[in-house]
């Protein structure tokens, strides 16, 4: 078996921890690439993705400038928001994975929670 890098090592640390104080809320999962962000609702007891909202999307693409500046972050954060409030969710638990609370992934989760997302 291969020896895991230290960002999976860190990924697996958080998602335990996240799953562990989750209490059978819902998993806000971040994906921040070098130029997209992207969010998904995720049930973890089903194991299915309820709500997703990226950068990539094509209404998206129009508006902003890039995907990967802080901007695009806030517009997925609250787009991941109204999607959730339409199907009727509410509270979930923030999963950053391997990134630091800093940036990009702390402009989606406060621009979420202003959207109405409960974490």
């Amino acid at each position: 078996m291969a020896h895991k890098t230290s960002l999976e090592r860190r990924r697996a640390r958080v998602r335990r921890a996240v799953k562990a104080a989750a209490n059978g809320r819902l998993r806000l999962s971040v994906h921040r690439s070098s130029k997209h962000i992207y969010a998904q609702i995720i049930d973890d007891t089903a194991g299915v993705t309820l709500v997703s909202a990226s950068s990539l999307e094509k209404d998206l693409r129009g508006e902003l400038k890039t995907g990967a500046d802080v901007e695009a972050a806030k517009t997925v954060g609250k787009l991941i928001a109204e999607r959730a409030k339409e199907k009727g969710l509410g509270a979930v638990v923030f999963d950053r994975g391997q990134y630091i609370y800093h940036g990009r992934v702390k402009a989606l989760a406060e621009s979420a929670r202003e959207g109405g997302l409960d974490f």
